[in-house]
C-alpha cells in the first residue's frame, strides 16, 4: 500500500493534517507496514531531555518489512541492480527472492560468529550487493551496524570501533575505483591491531589481491557463506531499538555517532523516498551515494527496498572511464529516477556537453540533488543537458541526524524554483529564528532553520554521549531540534538553505569539522597552531582552507604543505586533506584568545573589504600579513 501523495492540493491537505493531528497522521502511514505487535502510544517526546519515542512498544523486524512482505506479490522483482566499476566486467542482478536467501544466509553466518542481539558489526565496504545485505543480516540479528566509508583511515576507523565497542567488522580485500585499486584489508588490520574489541573479520574477496589473514580472527565471506541455510527467523525488535550508528563529524574533533532506531527510521525512510521521487511500482531507481553515508542507507538500501523497488549500486566514480559513465548507466538500466550530488554534476559540467550526446536519457523522470544546495548554474546545467527540461528536479534538504529527507519538492508536483529546497515534507514543523531566540513568522525572512515537533526518523541520542545530543541540537533553541544550517523563507513561503553557521564545512555534501581537521593538522610535530575555514569551491561547494603556524626547521614551505597533508590523509583520509593550505606568523584572536574565524573565512573567500572592526584583536596587523601571503 503507498501513501503517495498526486496533487499539489493533496500536499497541503497532507500537510494540514500532519501539523494538526500529527499522531493521527503518522499512524495511518504506519498502519501500511507489517508489525509484529502494534505500538501502545504513537508518541512520547520532550526535546528538552531530549527524550523521543515513535511507535512505544511496538515490535518488528524491518527486514521482513522489506523482505518476506515482498516475496509472494514481487519476489521476482529486481531489488538490486548492481553495476561494477569497469564497464566490461559483467554487473549483477538480486530479485528479492535472491535478496532475501542471501539476507537469510549471511544472518545465519552472523549467528555463528556469535553475534546477538545489541552487539556492534562495522561495515568498510566498497559498493558491492554484499554491503546492503550485510546491513540487512545485522538487522535481521538485530545486531547494530556502523557503516563507515572505505576511504576513512585507519586511525578514523580505529576511532569508531572503539567509540561503539565493536565485535565484528566486515570488509574486503580491495576496493576498485576509478583505475585504482585501493588495499582496503590493510587498513582494517591496522586499525584492529590498535582497538580491543574486534572479535572477528569477515573479508569479501573482490580484487584477489593478496592480503594477510590472521588465523581465528579473518575469515572468507565466501566460505562462511557456503552451505549455509536459506532461510533465518528474524529476531523481534522493539520500536526504539537501535538500528544503527553512523559516525559524522562535529564541531568538536571527536566523531559523532548518530544513533537510529528501527520503527520510526522504517516508517520514515519508506514515506519520504516514495512521495519525493514519486516511485510507482516497476521504476528502476538511482542514487549514486556511497551506502558509507547516511544518503546511501536512507535512499539506496532501507527506503528503496522498503517500497519493493529496484535500486541501482554502481561501485565505481563519475568519469572513468570516461565522464559519460553516468549516462551509459542511465540508459543500460532505462533509470527513471536518478539522485546524485551536486558536486559530481558540477564535475560533469566542467566536461561540456560532448560526453552526453551519445545517450537519448529518454527513461528519466525525476532527477534528484542531494548533500548540499545546489547552486543556480548547476541546477539549470542539469535541468536543461540531463533532463532535457522536461525531469523537474527535487533539490533535497535533510541530514544524517534527520535520517531522511525533511525539505524538498515533490516530483512533478511542487513547482520548482532553482537553488530552492522549496517546501517541507508533511510532518515536518518548521521554525526560522534570530539570534535572540525569537521565532520570525511570515514570509521573507531570513535566520537559523529549526524543527519544532519531532518526526519519526529523527536521531535519538548520541552513542554513548547523550548530552553532547542535547548540547550540540537542542541547547541553542529551547524547545527545539536546531539543524545547525541558516535559512531563507522567500516571498511564496519557499525555503533556501544557505548553508552551514557552525564549524562545519560541507565538502563534497560530506560534513567535515573544522576541529577535526585543526586537530589532524596539529599532529605534525613542526605545527604550533592551525585554524580551518570553508571557502567557495567550484567543483566541492565548499573547500578546506588552512591557516597553521609552523616551526620552519629548515623546511622549504612546499614541503612542509605535503607534509600536512599527508597528515590529514593518514589520521581522517583524503576527504579531510585541506585544498589550501596558508604557512602564517599568526592567527587574528581576541584577547581572550579566540581565534576570528569569522575574518579567516572572509580572507578565504577573497571579501577582504568587509571584514569589520579588527582593531579589538590582540595583534591588529597579523590580519595585514595573512591578507598579504593569501594563496
Amino acid at each position: 500500500m503507498s501513501d503517495r501523495i498526486h496533487t499539489l492540493s493533496g500536499y497541503f491537505h497532507e500537510y494540514q493534517k500532519s501539523v494538526t493531528q500529527p499522531e493521527e497522521f503518522w499512524a495511518r502511514i504506519a498502519d501500511s507496514f507489517h508489525w509484529k505487535k502494534r505500538w501502545d502510544k504513537i508518541l512520547e517526546w520532550d526535546f528538552e531531555g531530549p527524550n523521543v519515542k515513535w511507535f512505544q512498544n511496538a515490535k518488528l523486524n524491518i527486514t521482513e518489512n522489506i523482505l518476506e512482505r515482498h516475496l509472494f506479490t514481487i519476489g521476482d522483482r529486481p531489488a538490486i541492480i548492481w553495476e561494477p566499476n569497469d564497464p566490461e566486467e559483467e554487473g549483477r542482478t538480486l530479485t528479492y527472492s535472491d535478496l532475501y536467501r542471501e539476507v537469510c544466509k549471511f544472518s545465519n553466518v552472523l549467528i555463528e560468529q556469535g553475534v546477538k542481539k545489541g552487539d556492534k558489526v562495522i561495515i568498510y565496504m566498497p559498493m558491492v550487493p554484499e554491503a546492503a545485505i550485510a546491513m540487512l543480516g545485522c538487522a535481521r540479528v538485530g545486531a547494530v551496524h556502523s557503516v563507515v566509508f572505505a576511504g576513512f583511515s585507519s586511525n578514523a576507523l580505529s576511532d569508531r570501533i572503539d567509540d561503539c565497542g565493536a565485535k565484528l567488522i566486515i570488509t574486503s580485500d580491495g576496493n576498485f575505483r576509478g583505475n585504482k585499486t585501493i588495499p582496503v584489508k590493510a587498513v582494517v588490520d591496522e586499525a584492529v591491531a590498535r582497538t580491543s574489541t574486534v572479535e572477528s573479520v569477515i573479508v569479501y574477496q573482490r580484487t584477489k589481491q593478496e592480503v594477510v589473514m590472521k588465523e581465528g580472527l579473518d575469515h572468507w565471506w565466501h566460505e562462511l557463506m557456503d552451505g549455509k541455510a536459506e532461510t533465518h527467523l528474524a529476531e523481534e525488535m522493539d520500536a526504539e531499538d537501535m538500528l544503527f550508528i553512523l559516525y559524522t563529524s562535529g564541531s568538536t574533533g571527536q566523531p559523532k555517532g548518530v544513533v537510529h532506531t528501527c520503527g520510526g527510521y522504517m516508517v520514515y525512510t519508506k514515506y519520504s523516498f516514495e512521495n519525493v521521487f514519486q516511485y510507482s511500482p516497476g521504476d528502476v531507481y538511482w542514487c549514486t551515494a556511497d551506502i558509507g553515508w547516511i544518503t546511501g542507507h536512507s535512499y539506496i538500501v532501507y527506503g528503496p527496498l522498503l517500497a519493493g523497488a529496484t535500486s541501482i549500486m554502481f561501485e565505481g566514480v563519475p568519469t572513468y572511464p570516461h565522464p559519460g559513465r553516468f549516462w551509459e548507466i542511465v540508459d543500460k538500466y532505462k533509470v527513471n529516477q536518478f539522485y546524485t550530488a551536486p558536486t559530481a554534476i558540477r564535475a560533469l559540467q566542467a566536461f561540456g556537453t560532448e560526453p552526453i550526446a551519445p545517450y537519448s536519457l529518454e527513461s528519466l523522470k525525476v532527477l534528484g540533488s542531494v548533500g548540499e544546495p545546489i547552486n543556480e548554474e548547476a541546477w539549470h546545467w542539469y535541468h536543461t543537458h540531463i533532463g532535457k527540461t522536461r525531469c523537474p528536479i527535487v533539490d533535497t534538504w535533510w541530514q544524517t541526524e534527520t535520517g531522511g529527507i525533511m525539505v524538498s519538492p515533490l516530483a512533478g508536483i511542487t513547482p520548482t524554483k532553482p537553488a530552492y529546497a522549496t517546501l517541507p515534507l508533511p510532518g515536518i514543523h518548521l521554525a526560522i529564528m534570530d539570534t535572540e531566540g525569537k521565532e520570525l513568522s511570515g514570509n521573507s525572512v531570513e535566520g537559523n532553520l529549526c524543527v519544532k515537533f519531532p518526526w519519526p526518523g529523527m536521531l535519538r541520542t548520541t552513542y554513548g554521549d547523550h548530552d553532547r545530543c542535547k548540547q550540540t541540537y537542542f541547547a541553542a533553541y529551547k524547545g527545539m531540534y536546531f539543524t545547525g544550517d541558516g535559512v531563507k523563507r522567500d516571498h511564496d513561503g519557499y525555503y533556501r538553505i544557505l548553508g552551514r553557521v557552525d564549524d562545519v564545512i560541507n565538502v563534497s555534501g560530506h560534513r567535515m569539522g573544522t576541529a577535526e581537521v585543526e586537530n589532524a593538522i596539529n599532529e605534525h610535530p613542526l605545527v604550533i597552531e592551525s585554524a580551518v575555514v570553508g571557502y567557495p569551491h567550484e567543483v566541492k561547494g565548499q573547500g578546506i582552507y588552512a591557516y597553521v603556524i609552523c616551526d620552519m626547521k629548515n623546511r622549504t614551505e612546499a614541503n612542509l604543505i605535503g607534509e600536512i597533508k599527508d597528515t590529514v590523509t593518514k589520521i581522517i583520509g583524503p576527504i579531510a586533506k585541506p585544498d589550501k593550505i596558508q604557512i602564517v606568523p599568526g592567527l587574528p584572536k581576541t584577547r581572550s584568545g579566540k581565534i576570528m574565524r569569522r575574518i579567516l573565512r572572509k580572507i578565504a573567500d577573497g571579501s577582504m573589504d568587509s571584514l569589520g572592526d579588527t582593531s579589538t584583536l590582540l595583534d591588529p596587523d597579523v590580519v595585514d600579513k595573512i591578507i598579504e601571503g593569501k594563496v
